[in-house]
C-alpha cells in the first residue's frame, strides 16, 4: 500500500484478523506460547516469563554497572534488538537516545503499547534471510539470551552484519554459558542442576531443527569469522543463589536464584517433554521438585558464565584490506 494511501475497509478487516491470530496464543501445561511461527521457539511468553524476562535484564545491567551495552554507539540513528521479548531494554535505550528510532523484533508481541514515540516493535522472525529493513543502516543491532532459540546462532551473526552501517555498525550479543560452574568442589558431580542442564542439551539436539544451548563461548569466533573486527568479549561470574559473601554479588545471586527458578519450568516443559526427550508432565514436575531445592542449596557454590560480545562491521577499505590478510582462525 502506498504510504499516502488510505486503507479500505477490507485492508482494516484483514489487519485485524492477522492481529488476532497472533495473539491468539496456545496453552500447554498451563503456560502460553507464541502463535506466529508456533513452535520455531519452545519457551512461554506468559505473564511469569515477562516478569522472568525484565529481571534478568536487571541484573545484567548490575553486571554491567548500570549500562544496557557495551559497543560504544555515538549519536546513533538506528538500533535493533532482535528478540526483544518485553521490550524493556529498547525502551530504555529509547530513553538514552531519544533522537534514534530503536526497535525491536519477536515472536510475540508481548511488549507494551505506551512506549516513547521513537520505540517501534514489530512480529518478526530472525532466522529469515530478509528482516524488512534497509541493508546497511543500523549503528547497533542486539541481541539478549537466544540461547536454544536458533537452529544457527552463526548465521544470525553472518545476517546481522548485512544490516549494519559499513565501519561504524556494532553488532553486540549477550549470552549465557549454562554450564553450571564451580571453584571450590562444593558441587557434587550428581547435583540436579547439573543433570537439568544435560537433559536440556540432550533435547535441543533431538529438536527438528536443533537448536543448541552451547552457543555463548564461540559468538566471539563467529563474528570474526563473519568479519567482524574489534571484537571484544567480557565474561562475568554470576552466582546461582545468594551463596557469596560479597554483598553485590549476594544481592545478584537472590535475584538470578528468582529468576531462574521463574524460568525453569518454561524452560523445561516442551524440550523434555514431546517436542524433544518424550517426557511425561508427571516426570518432569517430579524432576523439577529436586531442581528447585538445589538451586535455593546455599551450600553449593555454583555459578554461570555471562558472555557480553561486541564487534564492529568493517568499513568497505577495511574489508578490501581483510580480503588480502589470512582469516582469524578464531576459537574452537
Amino acid at each position: 500500500m502506498a504510504p499516502d494511501s488510505q486503507p479500505s475497509d477490507d485492508d482494516d478487516s484483514d489487519m485485524q484478523s492477522l492481529t488476532n491470530s497472533v495473539v491468539d496464543y496456545p496453552v500447554e501445561w498451563g503456560r502460553s506460547y507464541h502463535r506466529y511461527k508456533e513452535d520455531s521457539y519452545l519457551y512461554p511468553n506468559d505473564a511469569d516469563e515477562r516478569e522472568r524476562m525484565n529481571l534478568q535484564l536487571d541484573c545484567v545491567k548490575r553486571v554491567l554497572n548500570g549500562k544496557l551495552f557495551l559497543s560504544p554507539v555515538q549519536n546513533p540513528e538506528k538500533i535493533l534488538d532482535i528478540g526483544t521479548g518485553t521490550g524493556k531494554w529498547v525502551v530504555e535505550v529509547a530513553d538514552m537516545f531519544p533522537k534514534a528510532k530503536v526497535f525491536g523484533t519477536d515472536l510475540s508481541p508481548i511488549q507494551p503499547e505506551n512506549v516513547p514515540p521513537n520505540v517501534f516493535f514489530e512480529i518478526n522472525d530472525c532466522t529469515d534471510d530478509e528482516w524488512g529493513f534497509k541493508v546497511g543502516s543500523f549503528d547497533m543491532i542486539h541481541t539478549g539470551f537466544m540461547i536454544g532459540s536458533l537452529p544457527s546462532f552463526s548465521d544470525l551473526i553472518t545476517n546481522s552484519k548485512r544490516y549494519l552501517k559499513p565501519g561504524t555498525g556494532w553488532l553486540e550479543c549477550v549470552d549465557l554459558d549454562i554450564g553450571p560452574y564451580c571453584d571450590d568442589g562444593t558441587m557434587p558431580p550428581d547435583w540436579p542442576v547439573i543433570q537439568l542442564m544435560g537433559y536440556l542439551s540432550e533435547a535441543s539436539q533431538r529438536l527438528v531443527p536443533p537448536r543448541p544451548l552451547d552457543t555463548a563461548k564461540s559468538i566471539a569466533s563467529w563474528m570474526q569469522r563473519a568479519g567482524f573486527v574489534d571484537v571484544h568479549e567480557r565474561i562475568d561470574k554470576v552466582p546461582y543463589n545468594p551463596w557469596p559473601r560479597d554483598p553485590f554479588l549476594k544481592e545478584l545471586g537472590r535475584d538470578w536464584e528468582r529468576q531462574m527458578l521463574l524460568g525453569i519450568a518454561g524452560w523445561s516443559y516442551k524440550p523434555l517433554g514431546d517436542r524433544g526427550l518424550g517426557w511425561t508432565r508427571e516426570r518432569t514436575e517430579v524432576f523439577l521438585i529436586d531442581v528447585r531445592k538445589a538451586m535455593k542449596n546455599r551450600y553449593v557454590h555454583a555459578y554461570n558464565k555471562l558472555h557480553v560480545i561486541y564487534g564492529r562491521r568493517p568499513s568497505e577499505e577495511e574489508e578490501k584490506r581483510m580480503g588480502q590478510m589470512p582469516a582469524p582462525s578464531g576459537r574452537a
